[in-house]
């Protein structure tokens, strides 16, 4: 789900519920770390992966410049790998086959922003070199950026030994930004306010997907703006306003089910127009994979990624040479898939 950025003022921490997720809790009682300790302990590396919406609704746009959301995120098995090494400072690097030029290097990049958190929660003095080996896309609509810094929580917890637990290192991730938290979990789960109180959604089974990024970038900001320039018109024009957002039960059936066809009636995103009118090539590749056999498309959060659900494995293969036939590049996945993790 994209992150929004308040119009006027300062960005407010989020506030959640402890029990809006049933994850383990910190170990208050883990000793800390030395200096020494930080400095001479192996390097760490863990991955989070990327998320599609498969239900996104936008409520109307609040007097502090935020929405209220609704979404069902769902986690895929594309992911972001992170290592982090003991150093002086904080820095960090990209690598990966993902072009990350204009990515920020600085105190303003989110994989900073978390092991410097993480840092001061703790009590940490030494700071950390993250290397972010990057799959998800820039301004992607999957939460890469959030990916990063979830894997960044977790690699650094274990590097520290600082042990704050599920509970603890959500509680972290929702001031960093609305989708960290759901990158620290993974799986299926229903996001409220900006999204970042998070309810774990029953499943059952995987669900097939093929991704196509058609390149280019969108501007969170920009797409919700275009969506309540949009919405303001309709309502001068017709007196239509509009309803706080839900997840529709038809969704939660769906994925409680394991029905993909059912799921591609019930998928929506309120940022979708306005995405398709600000990057009109996506609905160009939104049909081709309908077309091509795709149960049904949609764009994730702000796009540009378009997400193609299909009925089963062999489908998805078959939808991924039938795009490569009309030169797009489409990239199975998988879902649901475990959130941020330390990996050997």
């Amino acid at each position: 789900m994209p992150t929004q950025q308040r119009r006027n003022g300062p960005r407010q921490r989020s506030t959640r519920s402890s029990e809006a997720v049933a994850l383990s809790g910190r170990s208050s009682e883990a000793p800390k770390p030395t200096k020494l300790e930080c400095v001479t302990r192996r390097s760490v590396r863990a991955k989070a992966p990327g998320k599609i919406n498969v239900y996104l609704g936008v409520g109307a746009l609040r007097s502090d410049g935020y929405h209220d959301l609704a979404t069902a995120f769902f986690s895929v098995s594309l992911f972001e790998f992170v290592e982090v090494s003991p150093a002086n400072d904080f820095s960090v690097s990209f690598h990966g086959p993902v072009p990350t030029e204009d990515l920020t290097t600085d105190d303003d990049n989110l994989a900073i922003r978390a092991a410097k958190t993480l840092a001061k929660t703790g009590g940490i003095e030494t700071g950390v070199s993250i290397r972010v080996e990057k799959h998800l896309p820039v301004a992607g609509g999957m939460a890469g950026g959030s990916a990063d810094a979830a894997a960044t929580l977790v690699a650094c917890d274990e590097l520290w030994g600082l042990q704050l637990g599920r509970e603890g290192l959500l509680e972290l991730g929702a001031t960093l930004g609305a989708d960290v938290p759901f990158s620290l979990m993974g799986g299926i789960a229903i996001g409220t306010g900006r999204g970042d109180v998070l309810s774990p959604a029953l499943n059952r089974g995987s669900f097939e997907w093929v991704l196509v990024m058609p390149g280019g970038e969108l501007s969170t900001p920009v797409v919700f703006n275009e969506l309540d320039a949009h919405r303001w018109r309709t309502s001068r024009d017709t007196g239509i306003t509009v309803i706080e957002p839900i997840v529709p039960a038809q969704v939660l059936q769906a994925l409680r089910l394991g029905d993909a066809p059912m799921l591609a009636e019930a998928m929506h995103n309120d940022l979708q127009a306005p995405a398709l009118k600000l990057h009109p090539k996506l609905v160009g590749v939104l049909e081709l994979g309908e077309r091509l056999g795709a149960l049904s498309g949609i764009v994730s959060g702000s796009g540009p990624t378009c997400a193609l659900l299909c009925e089963d494995s062999d489908a998805a293969k078959q939808l991924v040479k039938a795009l490569a036939s009309h030169g797009i590049q489409g990239q199975r996945v998988t879902g649901p898939v475990p959130g941020a993790r330390v990996v050997e």
